[in-house]
């Protein structure tokens, strides 16, 4: 499969519709439009989108908290996974936080979702502790990561 490098950009409200439907394919409990609404609106939430062909494939959000970033969601529609993506978004958001002056970044992370950890540890994202009964679904528990800046 040939690479194709996807354009990384700022997410606009235009965009999001279809980062709703990505959202609503990618988790048990997704975010709602008007959830991604405010967010435009909080002047400290960051969120970028992956575009092949003028199609959104994916996004990446990261609220700044003092010198912190607190990746918020990261998703990427399923098919278009495994094509680099969410590298990308990952390699994207690392630079926007350094702009930022953000010093480390972190994430929660589904403890069974070991090809997410995987991608998050190639950034250097290192776990730090657990989060017991974080997600509602199913009370399943997440990894709590870090990556120094």
């Amino acid at each position: 499969m040939e690479y194709i490098k996807p354009l990384i950009r700022p997410m606009e409200e235009r965009d999001i519709e279809e980062i709703a439907k990505i959202e609503e394919m990618c988790f048990a409990v997704p975010w709602t439009k008007s959830m991604f609404e405010e967010e435009m609106r909080n002047p400290d939430a960051h969120y970028l989108v992956a575009e092949l062909a003028g199609i959104i494939v994916g996004y990446i959000g990261f609220w700044k908290v003092i010198d912190e970033g607190h990746i918020t969601n990261i998703a990427v529609h399923p098919g278009f996974r495994r094509r680099g993506c969410g590298r990308e978004l990952i390699a994207a958001m690392i630079a926007r936080a350094k702009e930022l002056g953000i010093t480390a970044a972190t994430l929660e992370v589904r403890v069974s979702n070991k090809t997410a950890i995987s991608l998050y540890e190639s950034f250097g994202f290192t776990a730090s502790g657990i989060r017991r009964k974080y997600y509602s679904d199913n009370d399943e528990d997440a990894l709590l990561m870090w990556l120094r800046l």
